[in-house]
């Protein structure tokens, strides 16, 4: 059998290829949109690969599955119980079982996460009494299981979709052998889970013993604990859901965006496009163009920048030289694709036309500290569960990054602001989103609430958050 994992580390995501080396047929499942790797190892190992299996209509990422069909010819399938895609799906019947040679795929229904989630049962030999493992996508994570509030939108409640979980966990996974190896679709740093592992992979027995979720409990009290405290779902997981039901536009891996001049930038600006300035956030705050956005390439790029732009706005791209590919595939992954251009040569742009260019306030712990009181007000853009377990900067507001467009609706833009997060990078994103929504007087906190504590400054009590 070959088997192999990839982890994309940017969207905590988890992808598989797995192939029968005896006849050569494989399968990808869950795909990453830029699907180049999976074809390079398919043709190094002597694989065809037949299927791209989809484990549910993904909301964090946009599927590369229509790439790798058109590419490669393969079926695109899906649950039995998956409805609403525009493309020709293969309906996967629970219980079915896909040979590959000797390799041997067993569909599990585990509704839940999504109504149409499925599990893949992988055995190296079709006579195994023992899998080899199982590939969960977001129905179990390393730690936790997926969250079942995505859906509310659509008509079907978390309730609904908690309890679902709760029997096909019980169900349909824990009753696999401990020794079964526990594939996820995702990883820590994802929406999807409140409290997955930085492991990519586990086993069923450790499982059953370490992860909260599976703890002998009743299907209420499940319930319960599942849908509390769940991370602020980013803006575009909405957007993403529909789109992989989409029969849509492919991605081109090898063709960068096109050069523009600095008026054809600014003429773009004004119809409607937002500037998407990826450097670090250092150099952003040095000079950059009035009304840009700040999200740079060395983090979750793509998370975030979809936590503040629109799928649907032109995109036109500020980066350091040779970045722009790579700036264009990342907001490709989550269907944000109308990149239209990238400033050509930023720094003789800005050098030349400072009348267009303004630098960043970033702010110390220290001169935090000496402002409170003063009329500032102080933003506190992390998750509501980070909140909770560190406390918080007295007096500051609440609002994840990920509501960020709607500040508006809570703050003053009259007033100064000071955005904070962990330290330092959600933060600069918040700030440049604050200046771009018209905000007078932004600064971002210089190594955020880390920062803000190790100087021995005033903090809530987590109990009081």
């Amino acid at each position: 059998m070959f088997f192999r994992q990839y982890y994309l580390q940017c969207l905590s995501h988890a992808s598989y290829l797995i192939g029968d080396e005896t006849t050569g047929r494989a399968v990808v499942v869950d795909p990453q949109r830029d699907v180049t790797q999976y074809l390079e190892d398919a043709q190094a190992n002597g694989l065809t690969i037949e299927r791209v299996i989809e484990t549910h209509f993904h909301a964090d990422f946009l599927s590369g599955h229509l790439e790798l069909a058109q590419r490669t010819g393969a079926v695109i399938a899906y649950g039995e119980a998956a409805e609403g895609a525009s493309f020709p799906i293969e309906k996967l019947a629970h219980g079915q079982r896909l040979s590959l040679g000797e390799v041997e795929l067993e569909i599990r229904a585990t509704p839940g996460h999504t109504p149409e989630s499925i599990s893949i049962v992988v055995y190296e030999r079709a006579g195994d009494e023992i899998p080899y493992g199982v590939l969960t996508g977001d129905t179990l994570f390393i730690g936790d299981v997926g969250r079942p509030d995505l859906l509310s939108s659509r008509g079907v409640t978390a309730e609904e979709l908690a309890r679902l979980l709760y029997r096909s966990t019980r169900e349909q996974l824990l009753t696999l052998p401990d020794e079964t190896r526990v594939y996820p679709a995702h990883g820590a740093g994802s929406a999807c889970g409140k409290q997955l592992s930085t492991e990519t992979v586990s086993t069923i027995g450790e499982q059953r013993r370490t992860n909260y979720a599976l703890a002998d409990m009743t299907e209420d009290e499940f319930v319960r604990v599942v849908t509390e405290g769940q991370p602020v779902a980013p803006l575009y997981f909405a957007f993403d859901a529909q789109r992989n039901r989409e029969d849509r536009a492919l991605l081109d891996e090898e063709q960068p965006p096109p050069r523009l001049t600095l008026d054809e930038v600014l003429e773009r600006q004004r119809r409607g496009a937002a500037v998407l300035d990826t450097r670090e956030a250092a150099d952003y705050a040095h000079g950059h163009l009035r009304g840009s956005y700040e999200v740079g390439l060395g983090g979750r790029f793509a998370e975030y920048a979809g936590d503040v732009l629109h799928p649907d706005q032109e995109i036109v791209l500020v980066t350091e030289p040779g970045a722009e590919l790579e700036a264009k595939i990342r907001l490709a992954r989550i269907g944000f694709d109308r990149v239209v251009g990238v400033l050509d040569d930023h720094v003789r742009a800005f050098l030349e036309h400072p009348d267009v260019v303004e630098r960043s306030s970033r702010l110390s712990a220290a001169d935090l500290r000496g402002l409170l009181g003063t009329g500032v007000q102080v933003v506190d853009v992390r998750n509501p569960g980070e909140i909770a377990a560190t406390g918080t900067i007295p007096g500051s507001v609440p609002l994840p990054l990920a509501r960020i467009t709607a500040a508006r609706e809570v703050l003053d833009p009259a007033r100064p602001t000071v955005a904070f997060c962990a330290g330092g990078y959600r933060s600069a994103i918040a700030a440049s989103a604050l200046a771009a929504l018209g905000f007078a007087d932004v600064s971002d906190l210089l190594g955020g609430f880390e920062a803000w504590r190790a100087g021995g400054h005033p903090v809530t009590e987590p109990a009081e958050v």
